[in-house]
C-alpha cells in the first residue's frame, strides 16, 4: 500500500524518515520546495496534495488539527485509510478544544464520510523518531479505529519501529487525545522535555 503523508513539519518529516525504504511514501504538503527536498534526501516521490492522495491507499495527516479538519472537508478520501495524528490544541497551548463529548479524529470522520479514520502517533514527541529503533521499539503508538484499518495501520506502527497498543473504536480517541495533552504539559510545561512518551506497566501476579 502506498502512504501519502500530507505535511512536512516535524512529525510527517520524522515519520517519513522511519517508513523510508520500508513503505513506498508519497511526500506532499503546502510547501512544495520541502516536500521536494524532503522525498530527495529518503528516496521518496513528492506530489501535489490531490495527487498524492489519489494515489494513495493511506492517508496521514501530520497537518495542525484545523488544517486536517479543513482538508478532511474537501479532499477526495472515499476509500482510504486516513491516519490522524492530531492534537486539537488551544491557541495559547493551555489545552484542548475539546474533550468528552468528541475528538479531533471523529470531527475528521464526520467530514470524511467515506473514509476509514484512525488515531494514532499523537501521544508521542517528533524528536522520538530521530531515536535510535531499539529506543522506541518499546514505546506504545496509542491505536483508535474501526474495521481493518486498524490492522493495517498498525503495521504501519510496527515499521515506524514502536510498539502497539488498540484502544478500540474510534471513540477512544476521546482519551488519547487528553492523553496527548497530558504528555505536551509534563514535557514543556513541567520541565520533562520531548524525549518522554506515556506507557502502561503490567504487574505479573
Amino acid at each position: 500500500m502506498k502512504i501519502a503523508i500530507l505535511g512536512t513539519g516535524n512529525m510527517g518529516a520524522g515519520l517519513a524518515r522511519r517508513l523510508a525504504g520500508k513503505r513506498g511514501l508519497i511526500l506532499a504538503s503546502r510547501n512544495d520546495d520541502a516536500a521536494k527536498s524532503i522525498a530527495s534526501e529518503l528516496g521518496a516521490k513528492s506530489a501535489s496534495i490531490s495527487a498524492a492522495i489519489a494515489e494513495a491507499e493511506i492517508v496521514v495527516l501530520a497537518l495542525p488539527y484545523a488544517s486536517a479538519l479543513e482538508l478532511a472537508g474537501s479532499a477526495a478520501l472515499d476509500g482510504k485509510i486516513v491516519i490522524d495524528i492530531t492534537n486539537p490544541l488551544k491557541p495559547d497551548f493551555s489545552g484542548l478544544l475539546f474533550a468528552n463529548d468528541t475528538s479531533a479524529a471523529e470531527e475528521i470522520q464526520h467530514r470524511a464520510k467515506g473514509a476509514k479514520v484512525v488515531k494514532a502517533f499523537n501521544t508521542i514527541f517528533a524528536s522520538l523518531f530521530a531515536a535510535p529503533v531499539e529506543q522506541t521499539m518499546g514505546i506504545p503508538v496509542f491505536l483508535a479505529g474501526d474495521d481493518d484499518a486498524v490492522e493495517v495501520s498498525a503495521a504501519l506502527v510496527q515499521d515506524a519501529g514502536f510498539a502497539i497498543e488498540k484502544t478500540g473504536s474510534l471513540d477512544a480517541a476521546r482519551l488519547l487525545e487528553p492523553l496527548g495533552m497530558l504528555n505536551i504539559r509534563l514535557g514543556f510545561a513541567l520541565g520533562r522535555g520531548t524525549g518522554i512518551a506515556p506507557q502502561w506497566a503490567s504487574i505479573a501476579g
